[in-house]
């Protein structure tokens, strides 16, 4: 089922746009005749020149245009408000990484929770018809209740990323109730596929095997993992940005979905995929759990199915097959990622 092409009115920002989830999303308003003005800080997290290459891809396409700007600076953004009249926001822009936390956190409250008040300002002053933001699979913790559902109880975040997420979906929900922003907080799982991140599993797998190096696998295998392709979560995000939700009573318009694949796989078999589209056997290293991970993810997509529809479910052998055909033809000579 495809969205309803836009008119060329459809004036759309999204934040993290130079990003692995915020590239694809632009790439798919733009198919839908929407204008988009992308806003990323371009920072050195991961690899600079993966973020050039995915953002040169949408400066070229008609209707996009590019602000250089940090979510945390507040200037700049009541600036790009002010001038720029939005009719709807996809805020995709984060310090991601659950790691990455443990050890970088004030990285998480400038971005994840200064950038989302800004936005939020942005936001209620402009009178935005629908803000839909990425939340995240993290929020559920360490629950061993499985399926994950929307109503699970949520406030025991096991890393600070996790945490910074939760905090997120209550800013927006009382920011919907005070000053009446229909919000929609998608709470993803496990995201893969082309122009994804160095620092994500599939990616250091691949990198690792076509180098001859181990394979780091931790919780000696034993965890699963609801991997979803990054198109399916594209169609989640466009589809869910035309339907926003209404105020109920004493309910806010505020909403969280989850957004996954809803078939979790266990990591030894994600191993095997990777191994078999690349046609060679890892060497691995077994490990115990990191810290601030969890052992298994699987979301429960009902409500999503409810809001839009039939959710596509792409397997793992292909989305699989698909990053690493692309790995190939973006380093086609050193392959790897440079520092």
């Amino acid at each position: 089922m495809k969205e309803q092409t836009s008119g060329p009115e459809r004036r759309v920002l999204v934040t993290g746009a130079a990003g692995f989830i915020g590239s694809h999303v632009a790439h798919r308003l733009l198919d839908m005749g929407a204008d988009v003005l992308g806003l990323d800080s371009l920072n050195n997290y991961y690899d600079l020149q993966l973020k050039q290459d995915r953002l040169a891809r949408l400066t070229a396409r008609e209707g996009f245009r590019f602000a250089h700007l940090d979510l945390a600076d507040r200037e700049g953004m009541a600036r790009l408000f002010k001038a720029e009249p939005f009719d709807e926001v996809v805020h995709l822009a984060a310090q991601a990484g659950v790691r990455y936390s443990v050890d970088h956190p004030m990285a998480y409250v400038d971005s994840n929770m200064a950038g989302m008040m800004t936005l939020l300002e942005g936001c209620r002053h402009q009178g935005v018809k629908h803000l839909v933001y990425a939340s995240s699979s993290s929020v559920y913790g360490a629950s061993n209740t499985m399926p994950l559902s929307e109503d699970k109880v949520t406030d025991r975040p096991v890393s600070l990323y996790a945490a910074s997420k939760k905090a997120n979906e209550l800013m927006v929900h009382s920011y919907s109730h005070l000053f009446g922003i229909p919000s929609s907080g998608l709470r993803l799982f496990t995201v893969y596929g082309p122009w994804g991140r160095p620092d994500m599993a599939i990616f250091k797998f691949v990198r690792a095997i076509l180098a001859g190096e181990s394979i780091q696998v931790y919780n000696h295998g034993q965890m699963r993992r609801d991997f979803t392709y990054v198109d399916d979560v594209v169609d989640a995000v466009v589809r869910v940005l035309s339907r926003p939700p209404v105020a109920s009573g004493k309910e806010p318009a505020h909403r969280v979905l989850n957004v996954g694949n809803s078939s979790p796989v266990m990591l030894m078999r994600f191993v095997e995929c990777i191994e078999a589209a690349l046609g060679t056997e890892a060497i691995k290293e077994m490990l115990p759990m990191q810290q601030g991970d969890v052992p298994e993810t699987w979301a429960d997509v009902t409500a999503l199915k409810a809001l839009i529809g039939d959710v596509p479910g792409t397997p793992i052998e292909e989305g699989v097959k698909r990053f690493v055909e692309w790995y190939r033809t973006y380093y086609p000579r050193t392959g790897s990622p440079g520092e």
